[in-house]
Protein backbone atom coordinates (compact mmCIF):
# COMPACT_ATOMS: atom_id res chain seq x y z
CA UNK A 1 0.00 0.00 0.00
CA UNK A 2 3.01 2.27 0.21
CA UNK A 3 4.46 1.60 -3.24
CA UNK A 4 3.13 4.93 -4.52
CA UNK A 5 5.73 6.70 -2.37
CA UNK A 6 8.44 5.28 -4.63
CA UNK A 7 7.39 7.98 -7.10
CA UNK A 8 8.60 11.50 -6.32
CA UNK A 9 5.51 13.22 -7.69
CA UNK A 10 3.28 11.06 -5.44
CA UNK A 11 5.37 12.02 -2.40
CA UNK A 12 5.01 15.69 -3.31
CA UNK A 13 1.27 15.22 -3.87
CA UNK A 14 0.84 13.54 -0.47
CA UNK A 15 2.77 16.25 1.40
CA UNK A 16 0.79 19.00 -0.35
CA UNK A 17 -2.50 17.23 0.35
CA UNK A 18 -1.52 16.71 3.99
CA UNK A 19 -0.60 20.37 4.53
CA UNK A 20 -3.72 21.56 2.76
CA UNK A 21 -6.18 19.14 4.38
CA UNK A 22 -4.99 19.63 7.97
CA UNK A 23 -5.17 23.43 7.87
CA UNK A 24 -8.43 23.56 5.93
CA UNK A 25 -10.08 21.00 8.21
CA UNK A 26 -9.04 22.92 11.30
CA UNK A 27 -10.51 26.14 9.88
CA UNK A 28 -13.57 24.10 8.96
CA UNK A 29 -14.25 23.44 12.65
CA UNK A 30 -14.91 27.16 13.06
CA UNK A 31 -16.87 27.37 9.80
CA UNK A 32 -19.22 24.55 10.84
CA UNK A 33 -19.57 25.84 14.41
CA UNK A 34 -20.37 29.36 13.19
CA UNK A 35 -22.97 28.04 10.76
CA UNK A 36 -21.36 29.72 7.74
CA UNK A 37 -20.78 26.56 5.72
CA UNK A 38 -21.30 28.34 2.40
CA UNK A 39 -18.59 30.92 3.06
CA UNK A 40 -15.66 28.78 1.93
CA UNK A 41 -17.39 27.93 -1.36
CA UNK A 42 -18.09 31.64 -1.89
CA UNK A 43 -14.47 32.60 -1.16
CA UNK A 44 -13.28 29.80 -3.39
CA UNK A 45 -15.48 31.07 -6.20
CA UNK A 46 -14.18 34.61 -5.68
CA UNK A 47 -10.65 33.21 -6.04
CA UNK A 48 -11.72 31.40 -9.21
CA UNK A 49 -13.19 34.71 -10.45
CA UNK A 50 -9.76 36.27 -9.90
CA UNK A 51 -8.17 33.55 -12.03
CA UNK A 52 -10.73 34.07 -14.81
CA UNK A 53 -10.35 37.86 -14.68
CA UNK A 54 -6.55 37.60 -14.80
CA UNK A 55 -6.79 35.32 -17.83
CA UNK A 56 -9.23 37.71 -19.51
CA UNK A 57 -6.98 40.71 -18.90
CA UNK A 58 -3.73 38.86 -19.53
CA UNK A 59 -2.46 39.72 -16.05
CA UNK A 60 -0.56 37.73 -13.44
CA UNK A 61 -2.66 34.65 -12.53
CA UNK A 62 -1.09 34.37 -9.07
CA UNK A 63 -1.34 37.87 -7.59
CA UNK A 64 -4.78 38.76 -9.00
CA UNK A 65 -6.65 35.80 -7.38
CA UNK A 66 -4.92 36.58 -4.06
CA UNK A 67 -6.09 40.21 -4.23
CA UNK A 68 -9.63 39.16 -5.18
CA UNK A 69 -9.75 36.61 -2.36
CA UNK A 70 -8.42 38.91 0.35
CA UNK A 71 -10.73 41.76 -0.62
CA UNK A 72 -13.69 39.37 -0.80
CA UNK A 73 -12.81 37.88 2.59
CA UNK A 74 -12.66 41.31 4.25
CA UNK A 75 -15.99 42.33 2.68
CA UNK A 76 -17.65 39.12 3.91
CA UNK A 77 -16.28 39.68 7.41
CA UNK A 78 -18.10 43.04 7.61
CA UNK A 79 -21.55 41.62 6.82
CA UNK A 80 -24.04 41.98 9.68
CA UNK A 81 -27.54 40.48 9.63
CA UNK A 82 -29.89 42.07 12.12
CA UNK A 83 -33.16 41.18 10.40
CA UNK A 84 -34.25 37.85 11.88
CA UNK A 85 -35.97 36.95 8.61
CA UNK A 86 -32.58 36.74 6.88
CA UNK A 87 -29.60 34.45 7.41
CA UNK A 88 -25.95 35.18 6.69
CA UNK A 89 -25.85 32.15 4.37
CA UNK A 90 -28.37 33.84 2.06
CA UNK A 91 -26.12 36.88 1.58
CA UNK A 92 -23.06 34.68 1.11
CA UNK A 93 -25.03 32.70 -1.45
CA UNK A 94 -25.57 35.88 -3.46
CA UNK A 95 -21.81 36.50 -3.47
CA UNK A 96 -21.30 32.93 -4.72
CA UNK A 97 -23.93 33.18 -7.46
CA UNK A 98 -22.74 36.54 -8.79
CA UNK A 99 -19.07 35.47 -8.65
CA UNK A 100 -19.96 32.30 -10.57
CA UNK A 101 -21.82 34.27 -13.23
CA UNK A 102 -18.96 36.75 -13.66
CA UNK A 103 -16.49 33.89 -13.88
CA UNK A 104 -18.46 32.31 -16.73
CA UNK A 105 -18.60 35.67 -18.54
CA UNK A 106 -14.83 36.14 -18.34
CA UNK A 107 -14.09 32.51 -19.29
CA UNK A 108 -16.37 32.79 -22.32
CA UNK A 109 -14.11 35.56 -23.65
CA UNK A 110 -10.82 33.86 -22.77
CA UNK A 111 -9.12 31.67 -25.40
CA UNK A 112 -9.27 28.01 -24.31
CA UNK A 113 -10.57 29.14 -20.91
CA UNK A 114 -13.20 26.40 -20.67
CA UNK A 115 -10.48 23.75 -20.96
CA UNK A 116 -9.16 24.85 -17.55
CA UNK A 117 -12.47 24.45 -15.71
CA UNK A 118 -11.85 20.81 -14.78
CA UNK A 119 -8.44 21.64 -13.30
CA UNK A 120 -9.80 24.57 -11.30
CA UNK A 121 -12.67 22.44 -9.94
CA UNK A 122 -10.58 19.41 -8.95
CA UNK A 123 -7.01 20.72 -9.02
CA UNK A 124 -3.80 19.07 -10.16
CA UNK A 125 -2.11 17.60 -7.09
CA UNK A 126 0.00 15.27 -9.23
CA UNK A 127 1.68 18.32 -10.75
CA UNK A 128 2.95 19.71 -7.43
CA UNK A 129 6.57 20.87 -7.48
CA UNK A 130 9.10 21.39 -4.71
CA UNK A 131 8.56 25.14 -5.08
CA UNK A 132 4.82 24.67 -4.56
CA UNK A 133 5.52 22.77 -1.34
CA UNK A 134 7.80 25.49 -0.02
CA UNK A 135 5.19 28.16 -0.79
CA UNK A 136 2.42 26.14 0.85
CA UNK A 137 4.62 25.36 3.84
CA UNK A 138 5.37 29.04 4.47
CA UNK A 139 1.77 30.26 4.09
CA UNK A 140 0.05 27.41 5.92
CA UNK A 141 2.79 27.17 8.53
CA UNK A 142 2.41 30.88 9.35
CA UNK A 143 -1.37 30.50 9.63
CA UNK A 144 -0.96 27.45 11.89
CA UNK A 145 1.40 29.28 14.24
CA UNK A 146 -0.91 32.30 14.49
CA UNK A 147 -3.91 30.10 15.22
CA UNK A 148 -2.00 28.17 17.87
CA UNK A 149 -0.97 31.42 19.58
CA UNK A 150 -4.56 32.74 19.65
CA UNK A 151 -6.27 29.36 19.93
CA UNK A 152 -8.40 30.17 22.99
CA UNK A 153 -9.53 33.58 21.78
CA UNK A 154 -10.53 32.33 18.33
CA UNK A 155 -12.52 29.42 19.77
CA UNK A 156 -14.17 31.74 22.29
CA UNK A 157 -15.43 33.99 19.51
CA UNK A 158 -16.60 30.97 17.50
CA UNK A 159 -18.63 29.66 20.46
CA UNK A 160 -20.20 33.09 20.99
CA UNK A 161 -20.37 33.95 17.29
CA UNK A 162 -24.10 34.53 17.01
CA UNK A 163 -24.20 37.02 19.90
CA UNK A 164 -21.04 38.79 18.72
CA UNK A 165 -22.36 38.91 15.15
CA UNK A 166 -25.46 40.75 16.29
CA UNK A 167 -23.73 43.13 18.72
CA UNK A 168 -20.63 43.82 16.64
CA UNK A 169 -17.87 45.67 18.49
CA UNK A 170 -14.33 46.59 17.47
CA UNK A 171 -12.69 43.56 19.09
CA UNK A 172 -15.04 41.10 17.39
CA UNK A 173 -14.64 42.91 14.07
CA UNK A 174 -10.84 42.64 14.18
CA UNK A 175 -10.88 38.95 15.13
CA UNK A 176 -13.53 38.25 12.51
CA UNK A 177 -11.41 39.95 9.84
CA UNK A 178 -8.43 37.85 10.97
CA UNK A 179 -10.46 34.66 10.66
CA UNK A 180 -11.81 35.53 7.23
CA UNK A 181 -8.34 36.52 6.00
CA UNK A 182 -7.00 33.22 7.35
CA UNK A 183 -9.57 31.16 5.51
CA UNK A 184 -9.21 33.35 2.42
CA UNK A 185 -5.43 32.86 2.25
CA UNK A 186 -5.75 29.13 2.92
CA UNK A 187 -8.36 28.73 0.21
CA UNK A 188 -6.61 30.74 -2.51
CA UNK A 189 -3.35 28.80 -2.11
CA UNK A 190 -5.11 25.45 -1.72
CA UNK A 191 -7.32 25.92 -4.78
CA UNK A 192 -4.25 26.54 -6.92
CA UNK A 193 -3.27 22.90 -6.40
CA UNK A 194 -6.28 21.15 -4.89
CA UNK A 195 -9.20 22.64 -6.80
CA UNK A 196 -12.47 24.19 -5.61
CA UNK A 197 -14.42 20.98 -4.83
CA UNK A 198 -11.71 19.17 -2.78
CA UNK A 199 -10.96 22.39 -0.86
CA UNK A 200 -14.64 22.87 -0.03
CA UNK A 201 -14.88 19.20 1.00
CA UNK A 202 -11.83 19.36 3.28
CA UNK A 203 -13.26 22.41 5.06
CA UNK A 204 -16.69 20.91 5.67
CA UNK A 205 -16.55 17.11 5.76
CA UNK A 206 -13.88 16.27 8.40
CA UNK A 207 -15.41 18.60 11.05
CA UNK A 208 -18.87 17.17 10.35
CA UNK A 209 -17.53 13.62 10.76
CA UNK A 210 -15.84 14.62 14.02
CA UNK A 211 -19.04 16.19 15.37
CA UNK A 212 -20.98 13.04 14.48
CA UNK A 213 -18.55 10.79 16.36
CA UNK A 214 -17.41 12.81 19.40
CA UNK A 215 -18.69 15.59 21.67
CA UNK A 216 -15.76 17.07 23.58
CA UNK A 217 -14.14 20.04 21.81
CA UNK A 218 -10.56 18.79 22.08
CA UNK A 219 -11.63 15.40 20.71
CA UNK A 220 -13.43 17.12 17.83
CA UNK A 221 -10.18 18.85 16.85
CA UNK A 222 -8.19 15.61 17.04
CA UNK A 223 -10.84 13.61 15.14
CA UNK A 224 -11.02 16.31 12.46
CA UNK A 225 -7.26 16.29 11.87
CA UNK A 226 -7.14 12.47 11.85
CA UNK A 227 -9.89 12.41 9.25
CA UNK A 228 -7.93 14.86 7.09
CA UNK A 229 -4.77 12.73 7.34
CA UNK A 230 -6.60 9.47 6.57
CA UNK A 231 -8.31 11.05 3.57
CA UNK A 232 -5.04 12.47 2.23
CA UNK A 233 -3.50 9.01 2.17
CA UNK A 234 -6.40 6.86 0.97
CA UNK A 235 -7.66 9.44 -1.53
CA UNK A 236 -4.25 9.50 -3.21
CA UNK A 237 -3.83 5.72 -2.87
CA UNK A 238 -7.12 4.97 -4.63
CA UNK A 239 -6.19 7.45 -7.34
CA UNK A 240 -2.79 5.77 -7.81
CA UNK A 241 -4.00 2.17 -7.48
CA UNK A 242 -6.94 2.36 -9.90
CA UNK A 243 -5.88 5.33 -12.02
CA UNK A 244 -8.75 7.57 -10.90
CA UNK A 245 -8.72 11.39 -11.04
CA UNK A 246 -7.02 12.56 -7.84
CA UNK A 247 -9.44 15.30 -6.75
CA UNK A 248 -12.50 13.13 -7.32
CA UNK A 249 -10.87 10.25 -5.43
CA UNK A 250 -10.25 12.49 -2.41
CA UNK A 251 -13.82 13.80 -2.35
CA UNK A 252 -15.22 10.28 -2.74
CA UNK A 253 -13.05 9.06 0.15
CA UNK A 254 -14.48 11.81 2.32
CA UNK A 255 -17.97 10.70 1.29
CA UNK A 256 -17.21 7.12 2.33
CA UNK A 257 -15.94 8.33 5.72
CA UNK A 258 -19.16 10.27 6.24
CA UNK A 259 -21.13 7.09 5.49
CA UNK A 260 -19.02 5.12 7.97
CA UNK A 261 -19.41 7.81 10.65
CA UNK A 262 -23.17 7.91 10.12
CA UNK A 263 -23.37 4.12 10.40
CA UNK A 264 -21.36 4.13 13.62
CA UNK A 265 -23.63 6.86 15.02
CA UNK A 266 -26.74 4.88 14.09
CA UNK A 267 -25.46 1.64 15.65
CA UNK A 268 -24.41 3.52 18.79
CA UNK A 269 -27.87 5.08 19.13
CA UNK A 270 -29.49 1.64 18.75
CA UNK A 271 -27.28 0.22 21.50
CA UNK A 272 -28.09 3.12 23.83
CA UNK A 273 -31.81 2.76 23.10
CA UNK A 274 -31.65 -0.97 23.79
CA UNK A 275 -29.83 -0.40 27.09
CA UNK A 276 -32.45 2.14 28.15
CA UNK A 277 -35.23 -0.32 27.44
CA UNK A 278 -33.49 -2.94 29.58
Amino acid sequence: MFEMFELTFMVYAFIACLIMSVMLSYLGIHVVARGIVFVDLAIGQISYLGIAFAGFMGWNEISVPIIFTLVGSVVLSFIRIRDKRLKLEAIIGIFYAVSSALTVLFISKTPHGEADIQEVLFGNLLGVTQGDLIKMGVVFGTLAVLHMIWYRRIFQITHEYENHQLKGGRSFLLWNIFFYLSIGLAIVFAIELGGVIPVFSFIIVPPVIAVILVKKESFVVVATLLCAIITSYFGLYFSYRWDFPTGASIVTTLGVLVLIAGTVKFIRSLVVHQEQRV
